[in-house]
């Protein structure tokens, strides 16, 4: 499923994804296991209540890897649009 990030239509970091998820622009939501959890929570909580499916990555590398950009990532959503 992360490979939806390669080839869709895509924003990364937690406040993006928080936006996205908030306004029901999200269709699906990643976010890293090894982010701080005290930031992460606010993203998973919007999910939940917007029901938005959120997967579990290992590493924050992995998922900015799989964004195709250098740097690591807590957070990433691919958009309906």
């Amino acid at each position: 499923m992360i490979s939806k990030l390669k080839t869709g239509k895509t924003v990364v970091g937690l406040k993006q994804t928080k936006k996205a998820a908030a306004q029901s622009q999200a269709e699906m939501v990643w976010i890293a296991e090894d982010a701080d959890p005290a930031l992460t929570a606010a993203v998973e909580r919007v999910c939940q209540e917007h029901q938005v499916p959120v997967e579990w990555v290992p590493t924050m590398k992995e998922l900015g890897s799989a964004c195709g950009i250098s740097v690591g990532a807590s957070a990433a959503a691919l958009l309906r649009f």
